[in-house]
Parts: C-alpha cells; sequence; structure tokens
C-alpha cells in the first residue's frame, strides 16, 4: 500500500499524525509542502475528492490576516490560487493511501483506515 503524507514538516497536528503512523506500524513518504511546494493539478484533483472547502484551512494564522476582501466570495479557482500561494492555508496532514484521500488528523479515521 503506497501512503503519502503531505504536510508541513514544524506543524504540531502533522507531529501527531507522524507519531500515530509511527506507532501503528505504517509505512510512509513524507511531502512538505511548503517546502518542497504543491501542484496545481494536486490541489484540484484533491478538491475533486473532498471538496476546496475541505483543503482550504480557515481556522489558521494565515488565511485569518488576509485582507477582508481576499476571504469573502470564495470559490474554488480563488482558493486553490491561495494555496498555491501560501500552502501553509492548505488543512493538514493530507493523507493518500491507495486512492483515499484523509483530511485533517483524527485517529479513529486512521485507525478505520488502517485496521488499527
Amino acid at each position: 500500500m503506497a501512503v503519502l503524507l503531505h504536510g508541513i514538516r514544524a506543524c504540531d497536528t502533522m507531529r501527531k499524525a507522524r507519531a500515530w503512523l509511527d506507532a501503528a506500524g505504517v509505512d510512509y513518504a513524507f511531502h512538505d509542502y511548503k517546502a518542497q511546494g504543491i501542484e496545481e493539478a494536486t490541489l484540484r484533483r484533491w478538491a475533486g475528492q473532498v471538496g476546496w472547502e475541505a483543503l482550504l484551512n480557515r481556522a489558521g494564522t494565515t488565511f485569518r490576516k488576509l485582507p477582508e476582501a481576499a476571504r469573502e466570495g470564495l470559490d474554488e479557482s480563488r482558493a486553490i490560487a491561495l494555496m498555491l500561494a501560501q500552502p501553509s492555508m492548505i488543512r493538514r496532514p493530507v493523507l493518500e493511501a491507495d486512492g483515499v484521500l484523509l483530511v485533517g488528523f483524527r485517529p479513529e479515521s486512521y485507525a478505520a483506515r488502517f485496521g488499527r
């Protein structure tokens, strides 16, 4: 099973997700989209699976610091443009495992996905 964990290395939620995967013995590759970037095609594919609203981290500092005009009237194209420009606006972690996409870290979701 190919497992790819996307996020930002220094994020506390990412640390929890990596610790859970390590403790469960799940082999995974890590992609730091803040350091390595993210492709528009990837964001569009994810948005097609879970919706752009699930991907956009509206609770984060980066999003909250945007001018009001930039936060209003968002649609998929504008949200993806924001996430491309500032990857820290992507909710984390994003876990891909054999076509399944999990956004955010919830131990029960990981346990259900990996049977642990």
